[in-house]
């Protein structure tokens, strides 16, 4: 009796079923988010092309956007990996529909579409609002550190970048001249070489960083002396001497800004402190509702969230507006952690109600057992930051805003160890906006594909 296998035949014309819609189950992530983009306005992302239908054939910017966003719903971004995924995987042909862009084009798709990314957020907001699950009442505000396409190392102070400026226009000169010995000044030669047109680029970058190291130091500079001034004028008045340490001079100023440094590589990124040191990268900001449904994202070049709180709550407002109505798209409270709290923020009049915690949440905490809450009426010479902290420590404050940790601190979980996205691929400003909100976005379609799935089961 021989043996009793079983194996595949290499030979058989077909191993998958004759059309595609039969290569998934309906209830697919891939079949979904296919829909999700039919259910969207693109006209955005149409901009790009010709109407006329002359040049050379685009990939349909529907199967592009409905490939990207079942790539960053899974957590994988590179060009290259995706390229080959579209071959080998099943859901990536279903999207598709059997074609296989390259990753020059991926690419390129996401870059140049990065404006239109901040719509496209806006469009799936709404698609989560048609299925109830946005809610704009109370929202949690918190940032969140995105190391960028840059090293730690390519960083400089505004001395070596004005020598490495001047040390590469020098080797220009000579190219030049040697040039004009070899061939001759009235004769042009070939194009220009591969290492000269990156070496122009590089300089490019360098003095953009150098220019922004010497605005910031200017601007630093003129703030001092406004201070000083200031000072000086109120000494004048009372005819005393100013109370506190007296503040540094522009002289002192100017040497601690010129030790400040900038990325040759990415001049927009900044140098931003986390809990496991030091990164190159940007400050990506989100607003979520206690359903954990983003309502705003955008990225800055601040190195913390000092002055960040009102813009922010203003794009959710203008957000949930446009897919809420007037009426239900009313935000009535924001909260936030210790690292928007600051003096003219808290005064600043508003149409919403504000939460801002005034220390850090284990000192909040450690207060709240040790000391008994406020009672009584609020004292009328009291400041803003303390009239904040009188309302964190009642019983209604405390539990309120213990809400913001349960709800925007999971999202980014979900978002860099869940999907393991914790870093921009550009090195820009607008490019890392652009993949911040499709990041954002793609977390949307997530909840929205989670209360689809919850409702058939």
């Amino acid at each position: 009796m021989g043996y009793n296998f079983r194996g595949g035949n290499r030979t058989q014309m077909s191993l998958m079923p004759p059309a595609i819609e039969d290569w998934l189950a309906p209830e697919h992530l891939a079949w979904f988010l296919i829909d999700a983009v039919e259910a969207m306005d693109l006209s955005p992302f149409y901009a790009k092309y010709r109407v006329n239908g002359q040049g050379s054939t685009a990939w349909h910017p529907k199967m592009m956007l409905a490939l990207l966003l079942y790539t960053y719903c899974q957590g994988e971004r590179s060009s290259r990996r995706i390229e080959k995924l579209c071959e080998e995987s099943v859901p990536y042909r279903v999207i598709t529909g059997n074609e296989k862009p390259d990753h020059c084009s991926i690419s390129r798709f996401r870059r140049d579409h990065a404006p239109a990314m901040k719509k496209l957020f806006v469009e799936i907001l709404r698609l989560c609002a048609e299925a109830g699950l946005v809610k704009a009442g109370k929202v949690n505000l918190d940032g969140t550190k995105m190391k960028a396409n840059a090293s730690l190392t390519a960083n400089r102070t505004e001395k070596s970048l004005a020598e490495e400026i001047e040390q590469m226009l020098k080797e220009a000169e000579d190219k030049d001249a040697e040039e004009d010995r070899l061939l001759g000044k009235d004769k042009r030669g070939d194009e220009m070489p591969e290492n000269l047109r990156s070496r122009e680029d590089r300089l490019k970058r360098l003095q953009e960083a150098k220019a922004r190291l010497e605005r910031e130091r200017l601007e630093a500079e003129k703030a001092q002396q406004q201070k000083l001034d200031d000072r000086a004028q109120k000494e004048e008045e009372t005819g005393k001497k100013a109370r506190g340490k007296a503040p540094q001079s522009v002289e002192d100023v100017r040497k601690s800004q010129e030790e400040r440094k900038a990325n040759a590589t990415a001049p927009e990124t900044r140098i931003l402190k986390t809990r496991s040191g030091y990164t190159q990268g940007f400050n990506a900001q989100a607003a979520c509702t206690d359903e954990q449904i983003i309502m705003a994202a955008e990225v800055t070049d601040q190195e913390n969230d000092q002055g960040l709180y009102h813009p922010m709550m203003e794009q959710t407002q203008i957000n949930a507006m446009a897919v809420l109505g007037e009426q239900e798209g009313k935000v009535q409270l924001g909260r936030a952690d210790a690292g928007y709290c600051n003096e003219a923020d808290l005064g600043k009049d508003c149409d919403y109600d504000m939460l801002i915690a005034t220390k850090k949440d284990w000192k909040r905490r450690k207060e709240m057992r040790e000391e008994p809450a406020p009672r009584g009426r609020i004292p009328q010479d009291i400041s803003d930051t303390e009239r904040m902290e009188r309302k964190l420590r009642t019983k209604r404050g405390h539990e309120e805003y213990k809400k913001r940790s349960q709800t925007i601190e999971p999202v980014f979980g979900q978002i860099k160890s869940g999907r393991g996205i914790d870093s921009f691929y550009g090195r820009d400003l607008v490019s890392a906006n652009g993949e911040w909100n499709l990041i954002c976005a793609t977390h949307n379609l997530l909840k929205l594909y989670g209360k689809q799935k919850a409702v058939r089961n």
